[in-house]
This record gives structure tokens, C-alpha cells and sequence, in this order.
């Protein structure tokens, strides 16, 4: 049965298209319309991105029901635009037979050497000098091989942005690298502070999202979240550490809990140092920036250019024409 299916993937499809293929069903969900009549909420995913699928007569009996969240599925359906985005109404649906389809199609990745990226994370924080935050960085980011696996290969997210393996690193290479430009140009800041915080701004995502296939949030990532998990990581790391400043750790954590900027969005506290700003504008930066890319990536619908209406950027966009 391998390579029967030519793959089709997610960002290639356009309205109209019939779909006869393989795909990673990330979430099979049981829902009911207005109308009180069963249907299925699928979110079907490959390398390239996610796609919504629907299965309209759950009953049929071309939809097979020995498939659940996590399995590669076989399917055929139609293409369809709803709301300005691209659904598959799935007319056939069954578990892929194992050997039928190659995991790697199906796993989104940055499209970045992950191994360069990391070389380049490092030779910028190799610019810190204090001594302290030296040994935190080192603690993990050189000495602690399992942590460093786990770090390249996470998600930064479920979904939004970055929510691909290499995804974490990726982010945070970029809000550091923002971070590092800030500095130079707002000498007044202290830059060990502000790079080791761009550093460690989102490390309790390494333990609040399980690993890939299923990147999905674990117990103490449900029960705490990330920005908790953080402050929790670096304290027991800073004691540790001979003689770690305790106000300078008090500084670091707060950058930490102040990230994200406001109450709504997660944040404890709101930025109280310049450092705490700084970062905030440019994870803020950099995430939003990526939601763009990854939505310009998108199949457009019915509307040409216009990608639709996203969430997180509160708008609905479109490419640049030039």
C-alpha cells in the first residue's frame, strides 16, 4: 500500500480540489450542528500545516470508525471554503495501515537547520559576562544534554505560532536576537539581564507541551502554565548556583512573569523594569510576526489575497502585493 497515495499537502490545496490521501489526524472530536444532528470535527495535519475536516454523516458507511486522535487516517473528500478558510468535507475515512505512509510527511519541522540555529542562540549569549547568569545559562543550555534535546526539538506552541518541532527554538533565537539589537540601541538597559530573560522566557514550555506527535498540554501545563513552570525552573536552578543575587534573580523572574504583558494575556505582572518591556515587545514581536508567515502560508480562500480573519492578529489579512 506504500506510496499508492500521492501526497497532497495541506498548503498546496485550493477550493474545488477532491482529496484522496493520508493524513495525521490530530483531533477527532464529536459535535452537533444548530439543527441537533451529529457530525465530527477533525483537524487534519501534515508537515505543511493543519486543516479543518468535517464528517457531515458520521454513519456512513464509508467512515470507519477504528480511527481516534493520534492515528494516520485514509480518507477521500472535497476542498470547501467556510468563513474565508479551506475545510475538507470527508466523504471516506479509515486507520492508515501501518507502513503506508512515512511519519516525517506528517510532522511539522522549522524550515531552519535546527543545529545552526542553536550555534547561533549560543555564540549571541556568549555575550553575557555576568558571572551568575553565566552559570544558569550554562547549567542548561551546555551542560544538561537531555534538556538540550528537548529544547531543540519542542514546540512553542499547540497552535498559534512556532507550533512545530524546532518551534521553541526557533522563538526564542528570534525574540533573543530582537532583544540583542534592543540593548545595543538602549544602552541604558542591562543587556546580561535582558538576553538571559530572552533566553529563558519560555523554557516552561519544554515541560508544559508533551512531545511531538501529540504536542499537546500536559497535567502541570493544564494546572500551571508555563510562565509558573519558568519561575519554579530558575529558582531551583539559581540556588544552586554560589552566591546567585537574590534581587537578581527576583529581576530575571519578573521579566519572566511580565512577558506577556497584561493581566488578559496571561501575565501575573505587568513589566515593572525597562528590561521587563523590552522583552514583552519583542516576544510580542516575534510571535506575531510568525502568525503572519504561517498564515500568508495558508491556502487562500474564496477572497484571493485575503487570508481571512486570525484570532490572535485580531484582523483579517492579506499578502503584500510587491
Amino acid at each position: 500500500m506504500k506510496g499508492k497515495f500521492f501526497m497532497k499537502y495541506i498548503n498546496t490545496l485550493n477550493e474545488g480540489e477532491r482529496v484522496n490521501g493520508i493524513y495525521f489526524c490530530k483531533v477527532k472530536a464529536a459535535a452537533t450542528t444548530k439543527n441537533g444532528k451529529d457530525y465530527i470535527n477533525l483537524t487534519l495535519q501534515d508537515k505543511t500545516g493543519n486543516l479543518d475536516g468535517k464528517i457531515w454523516n458520521p454513519n456512513s458507511p464509508g467512515i470507519r470508525d477504528d480511527f481516534e486522535s493520534g492515528d494516520y487516517i485514509l480518507l477521500n473528500g472535497d476542498v470547501t471554503v467556510f468563513n474565508g478558510a479551506l475545510q475538507l468535507n470527508v466523504a471516506n475515512a479509515g486507520k492508515a495501515e501501518a507502513g503506508s505512509y512515512d511519519e516525517s510527511d506528517y510532522m511539522p519541522c522549522s524550515e531552519r537547520d535546527i543545529d545552526e540555529m542553536y550555534d547561533e542562540l549560543l555564540k549571541i549569549m556568549s555575550k553575557v559576562q555576568n558571572e551568575h547568569l553565566k552559570s544558569l545559562i550554562n547549567s542548561f543550555f551546555v551542560e544538561d544534554k537531555e534538556f538540550i534535546g528537548n529544547f531543540k526539538k519542542h514546540s512553542a506552541a499547540k497552535r498559534v505560532h512556532h507550533g512545530f518541532i524546532g518551534g521553541l527554538l526557533e522563538h526564542t533565537l528570534g525574540v533573543v536576537k530582537i532583544c540583542n539589537y534592543i540593548a545595543d540601541n538602549y544602552t541604558y538597559l542591562s543587556k546580561d539581564l535582558l538576553l538571559t530573560a530572552a533566553l529563558f522566557h519560555d523554557i516552561g514550555k519544554v515541560y508544559e507541551l508533551s512531545a511531538f506527535p501529540e504536542n499537546d498540554y500536559t497535567d502541570d501545563g493544564q494546572l500551571l502554565g508555563h510562565i509558573v513552570m519558568g519561575c519554579e525552573i530558575i529558582g531551583k536552578a539559581a540556588d544552586k548556583i554560589d552566591g546567585f543575587p537574590d534581587m537578581l534573580e527576583r529581576e530575571l523572574k519578573h521579566c519572566i512573569v511580565a512577558h506577556h504583558g497584561e493581566f488578559e494575556y496571561g501575565s501575573p505582572k505587568k513589566p515593572a523594569l525597562a528590561e521587563a518591556v523590552a522583552l514583552h515587545f519583542a516576544d510580542d514581536m516575534d510571535a506575531k510576526l510568525e502568525t503572519f508567515k504561517e498564515a500568508l502560508n495558508t491556502p487562500a480562500g474564496q477572497n484571493g489575497e485575503w487570508t481571512g480573519f486570525n484570532k490572535m492578529l485580531d484582523s483579517n489579512i492579506r499578502k503584500t502585493i510587491i
